[in-house]
């Protein structure tokens, strides 16, 4: 027996806007396509309005009392919002949490290494984790621990600025720490 799955298509988060014969609103507030304010007027005259003109009248914002509509080119006004918001999407890098470990007999040169990794991804925006995981003998001094990652933090603090923002603290058999620039 063979079982058909739906495939499913990511949501659009494109904003519908109503035009024309669409608008169930009984008054609009009208803006030409000068952007000049005509005032509050019923929708079938606004539509009319709009259609003299050889344009079309839209919504851009239905949460005012009453709903302002706007009289322009439909498929021009379309085609501007997309470019927004794909130029918004664009510009929005998502933040990343690198995650750099460290472990309580490391040298310095390794110390270093470590160092400069962090400060590489600090540079790119990302935020980054430092975690020190104690092992055996390590949870009867978790003092040296703690010191070892505040020494590691202020290293990273001479080269750069950044904050603190989740200050070193104990999570079981680790420390952890989170820092941004």
């Amino acid at each position: 027996m063979r079982v058909s799955r739906k495939k499913r298509t990511a949501p659009q988060d494109t904003k519908r806007y109503y035009s024309n014969d669409q608008i169930r609103f009984p008054r609009v507030r009208v803006i030409d396509e000068q952007g000049n304010n005509l005032g509050d007027m019923p929708t079938a005259d606004a539509v009319r309005l709009a259609e003299e003109r050889g344009l079309d009248l839209v919504i851009i914002n239905p949460k005012e009392d009453p709903p302002i509509a706007k009289i322009v080119n439909y498929g021009n006004f379309k085609y501007q919002k997309e470019k927004e918001r794909r130029k918004q999407r664009a510009q929005a890098k998502a933040t990343e949490v690198k995650g750099i470990r460290l472990t309580p007999r490391m040298g310095d040169h390794d110390m270093d290494v470590r160092k400069k990794q962090a400060l590489k991804f600090l540079e790119r925006g990302d935020k980054v984790q430092i975690e020190i995981i104690m092992r055996g003998r390590d949870h009867a001094h978790p003092e040296l621990m703690k010191d070892k990652m505040t020494a590691f933090v202020d290293a990273i603090k001479t080269d750069m600025s950044v904050k603190l923002e989740q200050p070193i603290s104990r999570q079981g058999a680790k420390f952890i720490a989170l820092i941004a620039r």
